[in-house]
């Protein structure tokens, strides 16, 4: 083996670890503010926990925790003006259903928009496969792909407002996209030049912007 091989090897056994704990750092630093930040809103705008006798660090932490070292994001799911937690309850995930599904919908157009070349003619058709797509997602989305971590609530007018918060399984969704890729496709019936490019999106992760 040449010289330049054997010390090359070296440099990257020895900077590659240094890598990912500096990665490992930031993100670490990063939750923590967000941590600190979210246990300041709860507490500031009267969000009470739900279903649970922990208090919001423990709770908050062990959230935490699970989005640091789990293969899973995270996703809000909301409701208003109803009276009784069970119907806030339902109401809010089935939310979060309707968020997921149109979420992974509004990634997949983006990314057609910016990055597939389409005919202005075809508009019609890719908007067809948008609207199944979101469609079947919604009805494939289930309890085993989303694990509710906690859920919060606040009187508001007599009337409650109330999220859970939930972890999305991305091993799971990441199959549930698929077959929900696959059952579009044939209901759309996308020509197979976008089908390929549309279907390689399907392996990016679909993240919720939260304040």
């Amino acid at each position: 083996m040449k010289p330049w091989v054997v010390i090359w090897a070296i440099v990257l056994l020895c900077v590659m670890p240094q890598n990912g704990n500096a990665q490992n750092k930031e993100l670490e630093k990063a939750l923590k503010k967000e941590y600190k930040s979210k246990l300041k809103e709860y507490k500031k705008d009267g969000w009470k926990l739900d279903a649970t006798s922990r208090s919001f660090e423990v709770v908050l932490l062990q959230h935490y925790d699970k989005l640091q070292n789990g293969n899973c994001t995270q996703l809000v799911g909301t409701s208003s003006g109803c009276m009784r937690t069970n119907v806030c309850r339902q109401a809010a995930y089935n939310n979060a259903i309707v968020t997921y599904a149109n979420l992974a919908s509004s990634y997949i157009k983006g990314r057609t928009a910016s990055d597939v070349a389409t005919a202005d003619s075809e508009t019609g058709e890719l908007d067809r496969f948008y609207g199944a797509y979101e469609r079947v997602l919604g009805t494939l989305i289930n309890k085993g792909t989303l694990t509710e971590s906690y859920s919060i609530y606040k009187e508001v007018n007599g009337a409650k407002e109330y999220q859970i918060i939930f972890l999305v399984d991305e091993d799971k969704a990441l199959d549930i996209r698929k077959k929900a890729l696959d059952a579009a496709l044939e209901e759309s019936k996308l020509k197979q030049e976008y089908a390929k490019q549309i279907s390689d999106f399907i392996n990016d992760k679909v993240t919720q912007i939260t304040e």
